[in-house]
């Protein structure tokens, strides 16, 4: 009789190769309940009555009935902010270990996001579903599949608290809390990753790039092209494959790709497999599952409950502030082709949380979903209601048109001789012409959303445009303390950061555009 061999596999592993039901308002409501069992004897729980919810006969709407929406800094100076004295069972079971620093794109003081063991354990989970979701990929680049990662992410080394706790970037707690199998993988290694200065750590990579064999990178993609250009300029080689000929996957998230795929594609040697996660400080919500999905397949199996805020004027201000008691539709509720605002209830003690994210379903039947922006970044001076998706569209034809890179650029409305006008600041290293460019954006704006065509004709009068060197971006954000892996630039700028870019590029001017 044969002998059956009882192969034991990591958790992470293991759990991961489960694969989840099919009623995605099923598996919705059980990751609700999970959560509301989990942390019903913390000061939240027990404040809003999770032990009623859970007994409640509909305890979606039960939950939706008794606990409000809270923004970041509603949660933070009601709950979260005790947990930075040290103080447990606030909005979670125990202390919180970690903290992910986020500042957003348009805060100037840090966001103190809780990061959990349970979250991480998610986290872990849904990076090993994405990479063996690769499998199914027709065209898959095997010989990648066994090399390097190199991880462009925070630094490793983080701060301490007062209260034993540790905070810095959400990517930089992933790195340091690696499973021990992914050693073997890993690049740039302990020593670098703890790198603080992304400077130092760029170069540094560089240093060590022709001695590192990778298959994936994985990053923002701001940051990974400029670490691909300047490994291609040290090392004198056309392209990066000439470097890592066995490159074969790059996996990004936080930003759309679109405006930047022309750039990466003049530093490849060969096509790649492009791989777009949806991870954010608060949880790691989809990713893309097979080759020709149309979007983001969310995940709805793993800790996090989501509900969809219709982004339209009966929710949100003109501002993009979400009124108190919103609209908020499950799962099985939401339809394709709308926006949607997300609220997150997660394992890290988020209960009702406005992530501040734009998306839309483009395929209801799979969960798939794309970003279409910010809550509060979008231009609607007159009517227009021009979006972050339109945006990045718009940049990626003219890209692809002009034959050149744009890795940044941001937007901004203003009053213009008794009407409006919209003025763009690109980035932009190589030979362009300026008016033919902001021309096209223009007619491809048009194209892309009719309310702006009609107002173009009438109350948006002007399109002003700024070429500028990629470094101008990045020192602005240098000098606002925003410059690495977690923070991008705002494609619609507002309020007081703008004021502040304003008054950076009138220094700049001064200077004899030395900055």
């Amino acid at each position: 009789m044969a002998r059956i061999i009882d192969i034991k596999l990591p958790k992470a592993i293991a759990k991961a190769l489960r694969l989840p039901g099919s009623d995605p308002r099923s598996q919705q409501l059980k990751v609700l309940k999970k959560l509301l069992k989990k942390a019903r004897f913390t000061a939240f729980g027990q404040y809003y009555g999770f032990d009623t919810i859970l007994l409640s006969r509909h305890p979606g709407k039960a939950f939706q009935q008794a606990v409000p929406v809270h923004d970041y800094n509603k949660i933070y100076s009601e709950w979260w902010q005790k947990t930075l004295d040290g103080v447990p069972d606030v909005t979670w079971p125990g202390k919180i270990k970690y903290y992910a620093l986020s500042s957003g794109t348009s805060e100037a003081a840090s966001k103190y996001i809780p990061v959990t063991k349970e979250m991480l354990r998610s986290n872990r989970i849904n990076y090993i579903r994405q990479l063996l979701s690769l499998l199914g990929y027709h065209h898959l680049p095997r010989h990648a599949m066994t090399k390097g990662f190199l991880m462009l992410g925070g630094a490793t080394d983080l701060q301490k608290g007062n209260a034993g706790w540790y905070a810095g970037d959400l990517s930089g707690i992933l790195a340091k809390n690696r499973p021990f199998w992914f050693q073997t993988f890993y690049k740039p290694g302990g020593r670098i990753a703890r790198i603080k200065d992304w400077n130092e750590k760029l170069h540094e990579i560089v240093e060590h790039a022709r001695d590192w064999d990778i298959g994936y990178i994985v990053g923002v993609p701001a940051w990974c092209q400029m670490c691909m250009e300047m490994v291609i300029e040290h090392y004198g080689v056309q392209t990066i494959h000439d470097i890592w000929p066995n490159l074969g996957f790059f996996v990004h998230g936080g930003v759309a790709f679109e405006p930047y795929k022309k750039g990466f594609e003049k530093l490849l040697g060969k096509p790649i497999v492009y791989i777009e996660n949806y991870l954010s400080s608060e949880g790691f919500i989809g990713y893309k599952d097979h080759e020709n999905a149309k979007g983001m397949r969310l995940v709805l199996d793993n800790n996090i409950f989501f509900e969809f805020v219709p982004f339209d004027d009966a929710n949100f201000n003109s501002e993009g502030k979400m009124i108190d008691k919103p609209q908020a539709l499950m799962i099985h509720e939401v339809e394709e082709g709308k926006d949607y605002a997300l609220l997150m209830s997660t394992n890290a003690g988020a209960w009702r949380y406005l992530l501040g994210d734009t998306l839309r379903f483009v395929d209801k039947e799979r969960c798939e979903i794309v970003i279409t922006g910010r809550t509060k970044h979008f231009l609607s001076l007159v009517g227009e209601h021009l979006s972050v998706e339109n945006m990045n569209r718009a940049i990626e034809l003219v890209s692809n048109e002009f034959n050149v890179s744009i890795p940044e650029f941001t937007v901004v409305g203003f009053p213009f001789e008794n009407w409006f006008a919209h003025k763009w600041y690109i980035a932009c290293n190589d030979p362009v012409d300026a008016e033919a460019l902001i021309g096209k954006i223009d007619r491809h704006l048009c194209e892309l959303n009719d309310d702006y065509a009609t107002e173009r004709t009438s109350a948006l009068k002007k399109i002003f445009i700024d070429v500028l060197p990629e470094e101008v971006f990045l020192n602005f954000m240098k000098a606002e303390g925003k410059l690495g892996s977690q923070h991008k630039f705002p494609r619609v700028l507002k309020g007081k950061m703008l004021k502040e870019w304003d008054e950076f590029l009138a220094a700049r001017e001064q200077s004899g555009k030395s900055t």
